[in-house]
């Protein structure tokens, strides 16, 4: 909810454009977190908090770690697929997105803790990515706008 409740703070409406990020953050949450869960999973059980890894198990971890990489790709992109971000946005997002999946598919295919923390920390810089691109392309700072 932060860019709803900041957008609309800022300009006392909230606009397609803020709920398409609040769906961005949605859908990046559960691949990110559970990522981190797994190799975290014994941690998790010994504190009696009901994560995925606990309560479904590894495999069906990162199955649902897949599937939200997955919807993860169109949904990063949609700002750009919409008309809200340029071409730079759109590039960024295509190409993370595309990593999304690959970390994601790897650690299905590969399940090791590495493949997870691989995937946990790139999820770390695609989200910041694609958000410093909708910045530098709106020209925060008095930088041009790229798109």
């Amino acid at each position: 909810m932060p860019p709803a409740l900041g957008w609309a703070a800022i300009a006392n409406d909230v606009p397609m454009q803020a709920w398409i990020l609040v769906l961005i953050i949605f859908v990046w949450t559960p691949p990110h977190f559970w990522a981190l869960a797994l190799y975290r999973d014994g941690d998790y059980a010994k504190a009696g908090i009901p994560m995925l890894p606990v309560v479904a198990g590894q495999h069906e971890t990162r199955r649902q770690i897949l599937f939200y990489s997955i919807l993860l790709a169109p949904v990063g992109a949609s700002p750009w697929l919409f008309g809200y971000a340029g071409l730079l946005y759109g590039i960024t997002a295509l190409i993370g997105g595309a990593l999304m999946v690959a970390f994601s598919w790897r650690l299905y295919r590969r399940p090791d803790e590495q493949a997870a923390k691989h995937l946990f920390a790139f999820s770390i810089l695609y989200l910041f990515l694609l958000f410093v691109v909708l910045l530098v392309e709106q020209g925060i700072g008095g930088w041009p706008v790229l798109g």
